[in-house]
Parts: C-alpha cells; sequence; structure tokens
C-alpha cells in the first residue's frame, strides 16, 4: 500500500483518514504468471486493478478465433473492462497477467464512497481516465495514420521493457500487425 500512497502523493496530498478508507476498501492481490482476472462474457465486471508490479494485458478474442491486445497495464497503471466497468454489460474484455503481478484490488461501489468522501481524489482518478483518454485516441489515430515501423517505434518507446515479457503475437495484435511484419520491422530496426 506504501507504494501507492507514494504513487498518489505525488500528485495529491491525501491525508490520514483518506488512506484509512482507502486501505480498507483495497485488497493487495498477488496472481501468477496467466491466471485471468476478467474473462470475456463474464456477466459483470466491478471491480479494477492497480499494477504495483508485473504486467498485465486486456484481450478481445472475435469470433474467428483471433486475439487483439487492446491494453498493456504495467507498474503505475490501472486495468480492467471499463466498457463492462462503466457500462454495466458483461465482459468484452479478458485481462490476464503477462508474468506474476501484485496489483490493488477495487470495486467501483467502494470507489465511490472514497470519492463521496475526498472529491479532491475523484478529481485526481477524473485527471488519470483524462490521461488514459488521451492515450487510446493517440493510438487509434497511430493505428489510421502511421505505418507498421513507426507504430512499432511509438510501441518500444512506450514500453521500453514489454518484448522482454510479452510474447511477440500479443505485441503484433497489438500493433495491428502479422507476427511475420513484426519480425522483419525488428531486423530493419
Amino acid at each position: 500500500m506504501q507504494d501507492f500512497f507514494k504513487y498518489l502523493n505525488k500528485n495529491i496530498d491525501i491525508n490520514d483518514e483518506a488512506k484509512f478508507l482507502i486501505s480498507s476498501i483495497i485488497k493487495i492481490r498477488e496472481f501468477k504468471k496467466g491466471e485471468i482476472l476478467i474473462t470475456q462474457g463474464q456477466s459483470k465486471v466491478t471491480d479494477t486493478y492497480f499494477v504495483l508490479s508485473g504486467c498485465l494485458r486486456s484481450y478481445v478474442i472475435c469470433e474467428n478465433g483471433k486475439e487483439h491486445t487492446v491494453q498493456f497495464a504495467i507498474k503505475d497503471w490501472w486495468i480492467s473492462d471499463y466498457i463492462a466497468y462503466y457500462g454495466k454489460g458483461e465482459a468484452i474484455l479478458t485481462v490476464e497477467c503477462l508474468t506474476d503481478c501484485i496489483v490493488l484490488q477495487s470495486d467501483k461501489l467502494s470507489i465511490e464512497k472514497v470519492f463521496e468522501k475526498f472529491p479532491e481524489i475523484e478529481t485526481f482518478h477524473r485527471k488519470n481516465l483524462e490521461n488514459s483518454f488521451v492515450r487510446l485516441n493517440k493510438r487509434i489515430v497511430n493505428q489510421l495514420q502511421l505505418n507498421a515501423r513507426d507504430r512499432y517505434i511509438n510501441f518500444t518507446a512506450d514500453f521500453p521493457k514489454m518484448e522482454s515479457v510479452a510474447k511477440n503475437y500479443h505485441i503484433a495484435s497489438y500493433l495491428g500487425i502479422t507476427q511475420q511484419s513484426l519480425s522483419r520491422i525488428r531486423t530493419q530496426k
């Protein structure tokens, strides 16, 4: 929890009362490589995860069985199926651990209680969501405008250690290219 409070304190001042409330609603969870936190098609998604260590990814499986990686989450990032989390529908994404992970897990109702009592935390959370929204939109624009090599260069800048963690098909699917194209791009780099 101390790492999480350091993360919060970099951005906002939180008092002991806020720390106590947050500590009472958040669970520290350890997951092994390959464990699934959310499964595509599960009836509802109520939890979100803050990464203390390790790497996770979210992905969708299309009707033809092809996987598409939507997000990677590393230290100090949040991950969930936010379409289901905020939309209250069934899970569209699967969230899995690519490495052994330690995460903080909390449910939406508990987080809302923290926001009610400490509006500055809600403001901070909204700013995080705004940053995530910007990253997602940049990724969409890059997918539409950049060639595969430039998307790969951006990816390695954003996730410098990801190639040692993620499988080639995870990275290729995130970039919207084939594994063969990924190999070709790497040899040209």
